[in-house]
């Protein structure tokens, strides 16, 4: 069988987009998803995403990472909204369904601004910062970002939480408001180019441990940049918003 595919892209966050409305798709074969992914035998991507109806909201998002495993994706977010309105399922404004409940989104000049969800649950431990934006995330501040061991030690750090494990985030701040940010993601088991629920993570443990004042935070990703605001009152962040662009490379079939 034969399938339409369309590739997007997210600051360097890659993504297979298909059309599941109809639901042909075997999202049970993870066999399949990792096939796609696979960036010397398949399409290559850190993930799938299907655009699927919903009942109650504009659209339905599933995402699968590069492994099969089911979790939600802030950057594939922003990528499914905009695959959403080349569907013309939305115009400039939806409201649709994930993996870890319903998102609001807004795309003004190409530019996508994604809801996440509230965050009130935040671990800070010595040395690290944990949450949960949508899926697990340990944020860490270190010396030369660029030339520290991302792999290697984010590998060491991901397999040390029980399953289904974390993201690990490895951060180095720029200035009061700036944060370089880099990402070993799970389910990819790699560095990315950018994690959005990444990024969202790290702009809240900045703030919750005063290395910044600020609730619109900048974040250099490897593959361009992002931004995070949001309200914080009591200790819980609301109104968080991950902004940045989302792309569209090209469109092709798949056999599977």
């Amino acid at each position: 069988m034969n399938l339409t595919f369309y590739k997007y892209q997210g600051t360097g966050n890659d993504f297979v987009m298909l059309d599941n409305r109809t639901k042909i798709f075997p999202k049970e074969n993870t066999d399949i998803i990792s096939r796609i992914c696979d960036r010397h035998f398949g399409i290559g991507a850190d993930g799938i995403i299907l655009i699927e109806n919903d009942t109650k909201f504009d659209f339905k998002m599933i995402y699968f990472n590069a492994d099969g495993s089911q979790t939600f994706c802030g950057n594939g977010a922003r990528c499914a909204v905009a695959f959403a309105k080349r569907l013309r399922l939305i115009n400039e404004k939806t409201t649709f369904s994930a993996f870890d409940g319903t998102h609001f989104a807004e795309i003004k000049n190409d530019i996508i601004s994604l809801q996440m969800i509230n965050v009130d649950e935040i671990l800070v431990l010595e040395n690290s910062v944990f949450m949960h934006t949508g899926t697990q995330h340990h944020v860490e501040m270190v010396d030369d970002l660029k030339k520290y061991p991302v792999f290697k030690n984010g590998k060491k750090i991901r397999d040390s939480y029980k399953d289904p494990g974390s993201n690990v985030n490895f951060v180095q701040q720029l200035d009061d408001h700036t944060f370089n940010v880099r990402t070993y993601e799970k389910g990819v088991e790699n560095e990315t180019l950018a994690c959005g629920t990444g990024v969202t993570a790290v702009a809240i443990a900045m703030h919750k441990t005063n290395r910044t004042k600020s609730n619109i935070v900048s974040l250099p990703v490897e593959g361009g940049l992002l931004e995070v605001s949001f309200d914080e009152e009591n200790g819980v962040y609301k109104n968080v918003f991950l902004k940045g662009p989302a792309e569209f490379v090209f469109k092709g079939e798949v056999s599977i």
